[in-house]
Order: C-alpha cells, then sequence, then structure tokens
C-alpha cells in the first residue's frame, strides 16, 4: 500500500510526498537527522491529507497532479477532506 500526503508546516508551507509507512515517515519529518531537505528547516510539520493507492504508480500520477496544483487548490482539497473524515 501507499500513501499520498500533505504536510503542513510551521511557516504555513505544504509538502507533498509518497510513503509506504505514513506514520513513519511522518516521524522521519519532524526528526533532528530525517526528512526531506524542504523540511528540515519548516518543522514541525502536521499532517493534514492522505489517500490511499495500490501501485506506486498510481500513487506517482496522483503525486504529480497534487503538486501541480496551486496552493489555494490544495487548501480546497484538504478541506474537502478534513470535511469528509469521521
Amino acid at each position: 500500500m501507499y500513501y499520498l500526503y500533505i504536510l503542513k508546516c510551521a511557516d504555513e508551507t505544504l509538502y507533498t510526498g509518497i510513503a509506504v509507512d505514513l506514520k513513519k515517515r511522518i516521524d522521519e519529518h519532524n526528526s533532528f537527522h530525517l526528512g526531506a531537505k524542504y523540511t528540515r528547516s519548516r518543522r514541525p510539520v502536521q499532517l493534514v491529507y492522505s489517500k490511499k493507492f495500490s501501485n506506486r504508480s498510481t500513487v506517482s500520477k496522483g503525486e504529480i497532479r497534487v503538486k501541480s496544483l496551486s496552493k489555494k487548490e490544495k487548501l480546497e482539497m484538504i478541506k474537502k477532506y478534513i470535511l469528509k473524515s469521521p
């Protein structure tokens, strides 16, 4: 199982990525030595969106689509996701 995720950084920017183990990856983003270069100076990060995919190809296509969205469009997508979540 693969996850597409969006993190909200401490400076209010958004980071999009892919993970197999979502909890572990978020912990890495918030750890001292690990995580993406982009998030290292923007800690702490908070998960604001995630979606499951069955294979690497599909999740990669989803990541490209999300990364092509404007910040405003991503925030709208996140808002709809939060409203749908239990």
